[in-house]
């Protein structure tokens, strides 16, 4: 287009002038050229004049468009924007057709909502991910003839009202309180999660799910019997996955990981929490 420009017009410069940059146009008509910006600080033009003439509107678009994609939404841990959703950003970039597209098209999708609405998105893959565990530990481990639907559907409600929230705004603060970088950060970040916090939910996890399964008579017999067993179970598995967790994943996404291997410790925190309670 620049040199488009400059062949319509050639008549407005002098003999010399228009003779070196018809030059110039014969030399680039036929092929792309990327030295624009080098060309136009040698040889200045009036785009006043110019028969395309350039529109600084569509240039901050394009540009604003292009630092929102470059930044990547909100960095984790406190860092910049190179922590943000890096796995939704080639969107429909991926020419290559077929299950790929698809899989980028619906992991954008899912980046997409959870950067616009973290908690309502993480309560609902917290909700699914106990549904599995729940259905997992009733039909592969306890091998019942007939799904007891009340507790699932308690362990499901528990997973949106309770686990999904609390752990967003549990790992927020987290990421807020501990600045360090690195593995000191990470390893300050899981010591809090493990020791801290992790006993107190496990207790009011518990707690919680034999109240609204209708028995709150057994909450003391309950935590005192399946508390620390299922405190135990959850240092040997989170323990080195949290690490691992706080150490390398943005903050926006630990829910989202720690998810993946939720399936795995709901499962066990279903059959600890269902267990009979023990007669004195």
């Amino acid at each position: 287009m620049v040199y488009g420009a400059l062949c319509a017009h050639a008549h407005k410069f002098p003999l010399a002038y228009r003779a070196l940059n018809l030059n110039l146009c014969r030399q680039h008509a036929t092929r792309p050229h990327f030295h624009t910006r080098s060309f136009l600080l040698s040889h200045p033009f009036n785009f006043n004049h110019s028969a395309t003439p350039s529109k600084p509107s569509l240039l901050r678009i394009r540009n604003s468009r292009l630092s929102s994609f470059s930044d990547g939404g909100n960095g984790g841990r406190g860092g910049g924007g190179s922590d943000g959703p890096k796995f939704g950003g080639s969107g429909g970039s991926d020419s290559g057709g077929g299950d790929g597209g698809e899989k980028w098209s619906l992991l954008s999708w899912y980046l997409a909502l959870l950067e616009k609405y973290p908690v309502a998105v993480k309560a609902l893959t917290s909700a699914l991910l106990n549904l599995i565990g729940d259905l997992i530990c009733q039909l592969a481990i306890d091998q019942v003839q007939s799904l007891d639907f009340k507790r699932t559907f308690v362990f499901t409600f528990l997973g949106f009202a309770l686990v999904g929230p609390t752990l967003h705004f549990w790992y927020l603060y987290l990421s807020k309180l501990v600045t360090l970088p690195g593995a000191s950060g990470a390893l300050l970040r899981l010591v809090l999660d493990q020791f801290i916090f992790s006993p107190i939910f496990i207790g009011v996890f518990l707690a919680t799910l034999v109240t609204l399964e209708g028995k709150p008579s057994e909450v003391v017999p309950k935590l005192k019997q399946g508390w620390f067993s299922a405190v135990l179970a959850n240092w040997k598995l989170w323990i080195p996955f949290q690490f691992l967790n706080f150490r390398f994943v943005p903050q926006q996404f630990q829910v989202l990981a720690a998810n993946v291997i939720a399936v795995a410790w709901n499962v066990i925190l279903s059959f600890m929490a269902h267990k009979e309670v023990l007669p004195k």
